[in-house]
C-alpha cells in the first residue's frame, strides 16, 4: 500500500514537473519568437531605409550625371554655332573685299576712259582746225597765185630774179598784217579773259600737284601689364570673350601678340567701344558677362559724347556756321576714320582750310569754298552702314540736308566720278589731294609698296622688246628702255599703251602711274 502510493506520488510529481516544463517552454518559447520576431522587424526597417537611400543616392547621381550632359550637349551646339557664325563673318569679309577691290578697279577704269574720251575729243577738235586753217591757207594762196600771174603778165619785162623779189615781197607783206591781226585778237581775248583764266590755270595747276588715294584700318591693339590676364578676359569655358564680343561686334585675337590682345573689326567706332571697354573692365578687375554689357553700355555713351565733342569742335575751328547737327554727328564719327594711318576728320579740316586759303587768293566765297572741303567725305562717315560709294552718300546727305548746289557738285566731283560744275569744285580736289600726298600724312605697309614696286617692273619687262624697266617716284612713274634694233618709234608709242593698259587691269595703286619708253640709238667714235 505504502510502495503504491509512493508510486502514485512520483508519477502524480513527474506529471506536474511536465506541465511545469511545457508551460516554461512554451513561455520561453514565446519570449524567444517575439524577440526573434522584433529583431526581425528592426533588420527589415534598416534594410528598407538602405534601399531607400540607395535609391535617393542613384536618382541624384543620375539627375546629376544628366545635367552634365545636357550642359555639354548644349555647350557643343553653342560652339558649333558660333564657329557656323564665324565662316559666315569670315565669307562675308572676304566678299565685302571683293566689292571693295571691283569698285576701286571700276572707279579707276571709269576715270581712264572719261580722261581718254576728253584727250580725243580735244585731239578731234585740233585736227578739225588745223584741216580747216589748211583749207583757208589753199584758198587763200590760190587766189593770191591767181593776182600774181595776172600781174606777172601785165609786167613781162620783168627779169626772173624781180618777179622774185616782187612776189616775196608782196607774201611777206600779206604774212605780216594776218599776223598782226591775229596778235589783236589774242591780246583782246586775253584782256576779256584774264580773270577767269587765270583762276582755271592756278585751280588747275595745284589740282595737278598730287594725287588721292584711300586704304583701311581694321584693328586695334589693347596692351596688358600682364599676360595673366588674358585669362580672365578668356573665362571660364570661353564665356567672357564670347560676351564681349557679341556686345561689341568686334573679334579678339587673344594669343597672337604677348603684353596685348587684338581688336579686329571694319567698323572702326564699334573697335574703339570695345577697345574703351577692355580697357575700362581691366581697370576694374571684374571681369564677367553681366559687368561686360554694363560696360559695353557706358562706352558707347563715351563714344557717342567724344563724337559730338569732335564734330562741333571741326566746325567751330573751321568757324564754319548753319551745319545741321546731324551732320555735325557724321563730321564727330570721321575722328574714328583712318586713311593710310591718315586721320579722315584732320584730313577734312585739312582741306576745309586749303579750299578757304585758295577762294581768298582767287576772289571767290571763302565760306563756301571750306563749306565744300569739310563736307566732301562725309559719305564715309555711313559708308560702313549702307549701300554705295561715299560720294554718292555724300551726295545723298547734302541734298538731304538742302547744301548748296555746288558744295553737292564739290562732294561728287572730288574723285572726279561727275564733272566739275564750279571752281568750288576743282578746288576741293586740289585741296583733297594736297592734304592726301603732302609729306607725312599717309603712309603704306613695306610689304605693300615692295609688291607694288615688283609687281610694275614685271610687267614692263614681259613686253618683247624691253631691255629693262625701272619703277621710280614711289611708283607713280614706269621707265621703259627698250632695245632700239628690235622696237621703232610707232612701236614704242604702241608698247606704251599696252603697258598702261595692263597696269591698269592687275595692279592696285593710289592715282595715276607715267609709263615713259625710252628708245635710245648711240654712235660712238674715239679720235686718236
Amino acid at each position: 500500500m505504502h510502495i503504491f502510493t509512493a508510486v502514485k506520488f512520483n508519477l502524480s510529481t513527474l506529471l506536474v514537473g511536465i506541465f511545469l516544463a511545457m508551460v516554461a517552454g512554451y513561455l520561453i518559447g514565446f519570449f524567444l519568437r517575439k524577440l526573434i520576431s522584433q529583431y526581425q522587424i528592426k533588420e527589415a526597417e534598416a534594410k528598407k531605409k538602405n534601399i531607400i537611400e540607395k535609391a535617393e543616392q542613384e536618382v541624384e547621381s543620375r539627375l546629376k550625371s544628366a545635367a552634365v550632359e545636357a550642359k555639354e550637349l548644349a555647350l557643343a551646339e553653342k560652339t558649333k554655332a558660333e564657329k557656323e557664325v564665324q565662316i559666315k563673318w569670315d565669307k562675308l569679309r572676304v566678299q565685302e573685299r571683293k566689292i571693295n577691290q571691283k569698285e576701286d578697279e571700276l572707279r579707276v577704269s571709269s576715270g581712264s576712259l572719261v580722261d581718254r574720251e576728253k584727250e580725243l575729243a580735244t585731239k578731234i577738235q585740233e585736227a578739225e582746225k588745223i584741216r580747216q586753217l589748211g583749207l583757208d591757207e589753199k584758198a587763200r594762196y590760190s587766189e593770191l597765185t591767181q593776182e600774181e600771174m595776172k600781174k606777172l603778165e601785165n609786167i613781162s619785162s620783168f627779169t626772173a630774179e624781180q618777179a622774185i623779189e616782187e612776189i616775196k615781197a608782196k607774201v611777206v607783206d600779206l604774212a605780216r598784217l594776218d599776223a598782226a591781226k591775229e596778235v589783236k585778237k589774242i591780246e583782246e581775248n586775253a584782256r576779256n579773259n584774264a580773270e577767269d583764266e587765270a583762276r582755271k590755270i592756278i585751280t588747275m595747276a595745284v589740282q595737278r600737284l598730287s594725287s588721292d588715294s584711300v586704304a583701311e584700318s581694321t584693328v586695334s591693339v589693347v596692351a596688358l601689364s600682364d599676360d595673366s590676364i588674358k585669362g580672365r578676359i578668356i573665362g571660364r569655358e570661353g564665356r567672357n570673350i564670347r560676351a564681349l564680343e557679341q556686345a561689341t561686334g568686334v573679334d579678339l585675337i587673344i594669343d597672337d601678340t604677348p603684353g596685348a590682345v587684338i581688336l579686329s573689326g571694319f567698323d572702326p567706332i564699334r573697335r574703339e567701344i570695345a577697345r574703351l571697354t577692355l580697357e575700362q573692365l581691366i581697370l576694374d578687375g571684374r571681369i564677367h558677362p553681366g559687368k561686360i554689357e554694363e560696360v559695353v553700355v557706358k562706352s558707347q555713351k563715351e563714344i557717342a559724347r567724344k563724337i559730338r565733342q569732335a564734330g562741333e569742335q571741326a566746325v567751330m575751328e573751321l568757324e564754319i556756321d548753319n551745319i545741321n547737327s546731324e551732320m555735325v554727328n557724321m563730321l564727330g564719327r570721321l575722328k574714328y576714320r583712318t586713311s593710310y594711318t591718315q586721320n579722315v576728320l584732320e584730313h577734312v579740316k585739312e582741306v576745309s582750310r586749303v579750299c578757304g586759303f585758295l577762294a581768298a587768293e582767287l576772289g571767290l566765297d571763302v565760306q563756301l569754298a571750306k563749306r565744300a572741303g569739310l563736307l566732301h567725305d562725309i559719305g564715309k562717315s555711313i559708308d560702313r552702314q549702307t549701300d554705295g560709294t561715299h560720294t554718292q552718300l555724300g551726295i545723298d546727305v547734302a541734298r538731304r540736308f538742302n547744301e548748296h548746289k555746288y558744295v553737292v557738285n564739290a562732294i561728287g566731283a572730288h574723285h572726279e566720278d561727275i564733272e566739275p560744275e564750279s571752281l568750288y569744285a576743282v578746288l576741293v580736289i586740289a585741296g583733297d589731294t594736297i592734304s592726301a600726298s603732302r609729306p607725312g600724312a599717309r603712309r603704306e605697309m613695306l610689304e605693300t609698296y615692295v609688291k607694288r614696286m615688283t609687281k610694275l617692273e614685271e610687267i614692263g619687262d614681259s613686253f618683247k622688246g624691253v631691255e629693262k624697266t625701272y619703277a621710280i617716284q614711289a611708283g607713280r612713274e614706269v621707265r621703259i628702255v627698250v632695245v632700239p634694233e628690235i622696237a621703232t618709234d610707232e612701236e614704242s608709242n604702241i608698247l606704251a599703251k599696252d603697258i598702261a593698259r595692263r597696269i591698269e587691269k592687275e595692279v592696285t595703286y593710289p592715282g595715276e602711274v607715267k609709263i615713259t619708253v625710252i628708245r635710245e640709238t648711240r654712235f660712238t667714235q674715239v679720235a686718236h
